[in-house]
């Protein structure tokens, strides 16, 4: 039978790894927004356009997960975050812990998070217990 730390580890993976996807997926929605250079659910003047999505599955030092890669109709988007046939993250926790050594707070991390990936996380969702 799983002790409780056992189980609060778990929990604590399950629950980086549900970070994560979040967090990669609204990165990956931000940039088709702009490749594309309309909102979701905004009409557009050009040729391209949404076009579903793939799943993939992604690893973390923590274990792994299911994402979904956004797509284009003409196939040209080319993600940054996460890019094509990659399947190792390694660098946000390595943006986290960058973020917290350059001295800015939780709060200031989730705006940072918000304003560069467009991800509503809160402040508990990254705070230092979490990576330290």
């Amino acid at each position: 039978m799983p002790t409780k730390r056992q189980k609060a580890e778990k929990d604590l993976g399950n629950f980086t790894q549900m970070l994560a996807k979040v967090t990669v997926e609204a990165a990956l929605n931000v940039e088709l927004d702009e490749h594309l250079g309309y909102n979701k659910h905004e009409g557009s003047e050009t040729e391209n356009s949404r076009n579903g999505f793939s799943s993939k599955t992604l690893r973390l030092e923590e274990g792994q997960f299911e994402v979904d890669v956004l797509r284009d109709r003409l196939g040209e988007f080319e993600p940054q975050l996460v890019k094509k046939h990659q399947t190792r993250i390694t660098s946000m926790d390595e943006k986290i812990h960058y973020l917290y050594a350059k001295g800015l707070s939780t709060r200031d991390i989730v705006d940072t998070f918000k304003e560069l990936y467009g991800a509503d996380v809160s402040p508990g969702l990254i705070s230092p217990e979490c990576y330290f």
